[in-house]
């Protein structure tokens, strides 16, 4: 019965986040803004909801494990899992803006949570503020340099979306949020009761079947850009989603509840934290070696056998 809850809340969480991010678009045309900052700013915050319900949810509960192993595991599977199936199926060309902001950026608030969490085993409140004031700082520069390159993609903001009633916006974004308070409730629950029935710690089922299952829905995007022979899920947008899940995810989750390391796992920082720095570090090798740019099937292959590796290791 414990997984049944996980499948209904996961479903929930990937209905909700849908509903929540049509109708944060639609509400966004209604009050003038462009479609550049609703697509980094709007959507970008939109995506990250089902994380941050079900990281704020657990802490609230008083399992951080859940919502520290839920935005670690997330960030290793986007790498591992997401990028290396999309490169098996279709080699990817890396923009270069990748080793200019996006890759150092991802790489600095990575090595940062390692930073404050190692130092009082604690994300405080405070932690959480910077977290939030540097992502903030982001996301002006990213926009400031989309508009003078012109290179950022906003395939994913629906232009149909301007003529959406007011109403419509109101029962989309009821929908969502419902959707989310229940789903995020009732995965954390059958998280809990799962771990309990195996036998595992919460965080284990954190790491490995709820970070999975929250990236479900960008692993089928790309997958079906792929497929499509389609440029427009990029490596950039995943390390975004990164960054998003470090600075808004457990950022805003530390401001309303710091989250504690539970000393009954110390793996969270003497081995997974590091699985999550050292996929994200092998990426920069990897698009430079041997040919620059380009990730071929082969290091698809590469990336997803060491996210196969972790989740051994993770629930062994």
């Amino acid at each position: 019965m414990s997984f049944v809850w996980v499948l209904l809340g996961l479903l929930l969480l990937v209905v909700g986040g849908e509903f929540l991010v049509r109708s944060s678009v639609a509400l966004s045309f209604k009050l003038k803004l462009s479609k550049l900052v609703i697509g980094m700013t709007v959507v970008s915050f939109a995506t990250s909801a089902p994380e941050l319900l079900v990281s704020l949810q657990a802490a609230l509960d008083g399992s951080s494990d859940i919502s520290l192993g839920n935005v670690i595991g997330s960030n290793i599977a986007n790498i591992g899992l997401v990028l290396g199936v999309t490169a098996i199926i279709s080699p990817l060309i890396v923009d270069r803006s990748f080793f200019k902001l996006n890759w150092p950026m991802m790489m600095i608030m990575s090595l940062l949570l390692y930073v404050f969490l190692k130092n009082d085993q604690l994300l405080s409140k405070w932690e959480g503020v910077f977290f939030m004031a540097v992502l903030i700082l982001f996301l002006i520069i990213l926009i400031r340099d989309s508009r003078k390159t012109l290179t950022i993609n906003l395939e994913e903001v629906d232009d149909a979306l301007k003529e959406v009633s007011g109403f419509k916006i109101f029962m989309w974004l009821l929908i969502g949020a419902l959707a989310l308070y229940f789903g995020s409730e009732w995965l954390v629950f059958g998280a809990k009761e799962l771990a309990l029935a195996l036998g595992v710690s919460e965080y284990a089922i954190s790491v490995t079947v709820i970070a999975i299952g929250t990236s479900v829905p960008e692993l089928a995007a790309s997958v079906i850009a792929a497929l499509k022979k389609e440029k427009a899920i990029s490596l950039g947008n995943l390390i975004g989603s990164n960054i998003f899940n470090i600075c808004s995810v457990l950022g805003l989750t530390a401001i309303i509840k710091p989250i504690q390391v539970n000393p009954a796992t110390p793996e969270i920082l003497s081995t997974n934290i590091f699985w999550m720095i050292g996929i994200a570090a092998v990426l920069l090798p990897m698009v430079y070696i041997p040919r620059r740019f380009e990730i071929y099937r082969y290091k698809g292959f590469v990336l997803l056998g060491a996210y196969i590796l972790f989740v051994y290791m993770a629930i062994k």
